[in-house]
């Protein structure tokens, strides 16, 4: 008996957003350091404190112009909620005048398995324009794609890394439009592979 359910195409999954925001304000990053728990600063090796929350698991870059990264939350709103605590702790550890100006997502990463194996020199000759494949310096093939502008990192395994989007949209626009083109250079067993 066959199962009635159909084949779903996979969804690429957020594992990463890069967001922006600026306090509005110059900062004192010594005394942010010596205050605030989870942080760290060498102004020789990185001229930011680094500061880390556990909920949304997160870090933050805190540079001297008032500039704030935040990277590793798995959604744009969870980025949102962890600068703005960021922003908190910076207030309450001697900042009253902090804003919260300007979020910006930058750059979202997204993962996904296409669930079969890939091609790669295939995609790289069809797709020459956008691709950069040198396997005796990196595993994976690398897909410049134009619209939307992302860069996808291709594995023969079939797991696909989307870097660059600045919009969830676009993450998902770009698997739908790759996606084909992966089944087109798709891996078949070595006797079918023997054969073309």
């Amino acid at each position: 008996m066959e199962s009635c359910t159909p084949k779903t195409t996979p969804t690429p999954t957020l594992q990463n957003i890069v967001s922006t925001v600026n306090v509005g304000c110059k900062l004192d990053l010594k005394r942010i350091a010596l205050s605030a728990r989870n942080s760290e600063y060498n102004p020789r090796r990185f001229s930011a404190v680094i500061m880390r929350i556990k909920e949304p698991k997160t870090t933050a870059l805190i540079f001297a112009s008032g500039k704030l990264v935040c990277t590793g939350a798995k959604s744009e709103a969870l980025s949102k909620v962890a600068a703005r605590k960021y922003v908190r702790i910076v207030q309450k550890i001697g900042h009253p005048d902090v804003k919260f100006i300007n979020f910006k997502v930058q750059n979202i990463v997204a993962s996904c398995d296409v669930q079969f194996p890939i091609r790669l020199e295939r995609l790289a000759t069809m797709h020459y324009k956008f691709c950069t494949y040198e396997p005796e310096l990196f595993p994976g093939l690398v897909y410049r794609m134009t619209n939307p502008k992302v860069s996808l990192l291709i594995f023969v395994s079939g797991k696909v890394v989307i870097t660059g989007a600045k919009k969830r949209e676009e993450t998902m626009a770009a698997f739908d439009n790759i996606y084909p083109v992966l089944k087109g250079c798709k891996k078949t067993s070595i006797l079918q592979e023997e054969a073309h």
